[in-house]
């Protein structure tokens, strides 16, 4: 098979392991290691789940998002509701900072504003109401708060790296500047990328991460 057809099977494959797929709503394209994923899902969970075991199949260099969340009528919900049941989730989770994270939704859409102390927060409030019946998507706005950025920081991104089985350290290269934290560098998989940038908004006083990273199965050792 060629190496277009190959990865596309894996995809395939992969998609129809995940038990909180419908693999027979979505198509797969491949085209130079890039995967586009097509047709509709029954919610943004769903879609979510997809894009997620997608990137983490070996030999996808980048992921183009074209799935569409198509609710059951009996899922539908008004935008009032919705930001209520957000709002309740919000309060009920003990990681997001109470009265942080403001909701908004219009035609289904979420949208997530506010500010907290950490990435963990912030991607922790997105997480508590993805979920949500009638959410057709989710963008999560929450910055982070202006926090001392150390003077070892680079070297404590450089160890958290290291730490990680995941993240072809020794192939990541970091740059630290007025809290922002820039990678780059090649890993072999997706999910090595991702848990990369992971390790370094989980350093103290980054504020942003630019990832340079790029996906290449077929560098190195694998």
């Amino acid at each position: 098979m060629k190496p277009n057809e190959t990865l596309q099977l894996r995809v395939v494959q992969q998609l129809d392991w995940e038990p909180s797929v419908n693999a027979a709503n979505i198509g797969v394209k491949v085209k130079d290691g890039v995967v586009t994923l097509e047709g509709n899902v029954s919610n943004y969970a769903e879609k979510f789940a997809a894009v997620r075991v997608t990137k983490a199949v070996y030999g996808v260099k980048g992921l183009a998002d074209e799935l569409h969340v198509k609710l059951h009528s009996s899922f539908e919900r008004t935008d009032a509701d919705m930001v209520q049941s957000a709002l309740q989730m919000l309060a009920w989770d003990t990681v997001v900072p109470k009265d942080q994270v403001k909701v908004t939704v219009r035609d289904g859409r979420m949208t997530l504003e506010g500010e907290v102390e950490w990435e963990y927060q912030r991607t922790d409030a997105e997480r508590a109401v993805r979920y949500l019946s009638g959410v057709k998507g989710v963008v999560n706005a929450v910055t982070l708060k202006h926090r001392a950025v150390p003077a070892d920081v680079k070297a404590k991104i450089e160890l958290a790296l290291k730490r990680s089985a995941e993240s072809d350290a020794q192939h990541i290269s970091v740059e630290m500047h007025d809290g922002t934290a820039t990678l780059s560098g090649n890993v072999h998989t997706f999910a090595a990328r991702d848990e990369a940038a992971l390790a370094a908004w989980a350093a103290p006083g980054v504020r942003m991460v630019t990832d340079h990273i790029t996906v290449n199965a077929d560098f190195g050792t694998r």
